[in-house]
């Protein structure tokens, strides 16, 4: 495709002050629906309400076009979906110069937070307006974790970002550390879940017309909510682990808790009168430009991964290679710097269809994170094996496979594979660990089986593969076969977190507020600068 250059315009919001009296009363037309009744019904806040979830991830419908999927490349395709192993590029896009080569585009750093941040404070605005005038705390808690689930993608790829005075009537909206984003993280979700809490154990629902994720289930929503907490408590445990400690517990042993089955997933396809389209699928299929990337390759042929065939397709190339499962694929090589052609259009389409969900969180990625909080001595409900294995298992029946194979891939004793390619580029890289599916070794090397078979399960969401990668240094991952960055990117450490757009720093006020973001992150505005979490 043709990448857009967006631009975007922040407009100051206007307030208007209304006063009652007695007009209101004699001009009140009795047949029309008033706002109060609007909001009982669901109406008011219904289109901002889906409009946040559909903003999660960029998500579209064909009446849409391609505008979505373009925002979702430049967005998340073009970065963490490619940072963290899964896809490589049929394309050099600004002659090798972009993303995958260590050289940040502004144009693509303004859609990622554009995606991750902007997209969503309007619909959420209108939310929490709505529930101001006419108390609606259950759909305001709904409110809360969305804004969640997309705003801590923002955090984890920027840091410092504006949350606590987010959607007032100021013109510049000041920054919050990333240390203290978090926290505002777990105090707004510990108060949704306590208030959706008793709804969902009266298996009550709500703004069920225009939820698509869970149809308005609030014990669906409360067992998300506690995920995501889980999630984001797992986060910062090097950063600090008694905080870590204390909400990931609270998460998994909440009365309603965090998701155990395939059905409790939160994904994107079909609800609330709408069906989407899966992104990556057209990318693929339609613009021949994302492939499979080699590093999951590696894994996934030397693990003799039962996922391969449900993950990617077979590739007709004469540069494919035959794995022990059975079949031929081949994967682009990270960071290359070749233009389109004809040899990595033949490699490996990821087996994605239209109707494919946009996954957010799975369940196999909540056993994992249990199995790594139970491996440090956390109370996660289990042992850390069992969670371990779990994951797995769960992992196989979300993707179609037997959970009877189990037992014989963690006993199998297989290691990832090297990769190898012939043209249209030379390549060859040795196995990137030794480590095997099999529960055995240190603690150390137990965490890297565990967020290696977690990252296998995560797939196709790179946004939160390359944030563990960054937490973990897991899985071992094959480095670029070119960095452009002049030194500014070390090759081994990767890109750390990217730097904000130039649109937040135009006006002398914003360039105040950007100065003060930067004394935030402790470091300078720099692609190689640690987040606040990123600490092992």
């Amino acid at each position: 495709m043709k990448i857009k250059n967006y631009k975007y315009i922040i407009g100051a919001l206007a307030l208007g002050l209304f006063s009652s009296c007695d007009y209101e009363s004699i001009n009140t037309n009795q047949l029309e629906m008033t706002p109060e009744m609007g909001i009982m019904d669901g109406i008011a806040v219904g289109a901002p309400f889906k409009s946040i979830q559909q903003n999660v991830f960029p998500v579209g419908t064909q009446a849409d076009d391609t505008d979505v999927i373009n925002q979702y490349q430049i967005a998340y395709h073009l970065s963490a979906d490619s940072w963290a192993g899964y896809f490589g590029q049929n394309n050099n896009w600004d002659g090798g110069r972009n993303h995958l080569t260590y050289v940040l585009n502004d144009g693509w750093i303004s859609a990622s937070y554009k995606a991750a941040y902007s997209s969503i404070l309007d619909s959420w605005k209108k939310i929490k307006d709505e529930h101001e005038k006419i108390d609606m705390p259950e759909t305001f808690a709904l409110a809360q974790i969305l804004k969640i689930s997309a705003w801590h993608k923002a955090t984890d790829m920027f840091g410092p970002i504006p949350y606590k005075h987010a959607g007032e009537p100021i013109l510049v909206v000041p920054y919050d550390s990333q240390e203290d984003v978090y926290q505002y993280f777990f105090d707004d979700l510990s108060e949704a879940i306590n208030i959706l809490t008793p709804l969902a154990e009266q298996n009550g629902k709500l703004m069920a017309n225009y939820d698509a994720i869970y149809a308005g289930s609030a014990s669906k929503w409360v067992q998300y909510a506690n995920s995501l907490k889980l999630r984001l408590a797992m986060r910062i445990r090097y950063a600090d682990a008694e905080k870590a400690k204390r909400y990931a517990e609270e998460a998994v042993n909440h009365p309603i808790g965090v998701m155990m089955a395939k059905d409790d997933e939160a994904q994107i396809s079909k609800g609330a009168g709408s069906v989407f389209v899966n992104n990556i699928e057209w990318l693929d299929k339609q613009y021949n430009e994302s492939r499979m990337g080699s590093s999951i390759l590696a894994y996934l042929s030397g693990y003799e991964d039962p996922r391969l065939p449900k993950y990617f397709e077979e590739s007709d190339s004469p540069y494919a290679v035959e794995v022990p499962q059975g079949g031929k694929y081949q994967a682009i090589p990270t960071g290359h710097v070749k233009a389109t052609n004809d040899y990595f259009k033949a490699f490996s389409h990821s087996n994605f269809k239209s109707e494919t969900p946009t996954y957010w969180m799975r369940a196999s990625e909540v056993y994992f994170l249990r199995a790594e909080g139970a491996l440090i001595g956390w109370n996660m409900k289990g042992d850390a094996e069992s969670l371990y294995k779990e994951g797995i298992s769960i992992s196989f029946e979300e993707n179609g496979i037997p959970s009877s194979a189990v037992d014989a891939y963690i006993n199998s004793g297989k290691a990832p594979a090297k990769y190898e390619l012939e043209a249209p580029i030379s390549v060859n890289v040795p196995a990137p660990t030794s480590a095997t599916a099999e529960w055995e070794g240190s603690t150390e090397q137990k965490l890297e089986k565990i967020i290696t078979q977690k990252w296998i399960a995560l797939f196709p969401n790179g946004q939160e593969a390359w944030s563990e990668w960054r937490r973990t240094g897991y899985p071992k991952l094959h480095q670029v076969i070119k960095n452009n960055s002049g030194g500014e990117v070390s090759t081994e450490k990767g890109i750390r977190r990217m730097i904000y757009p130039k649109s937040e720093r135009q006006s002398a006020e914003q360039i105040d507020n950007y100065n003060k973001a930067v004394e935030l992150l402790g470091g300078p505005d720099k692609p190689n600068t640690n987040l606040w979490w990123d600490k092992k």
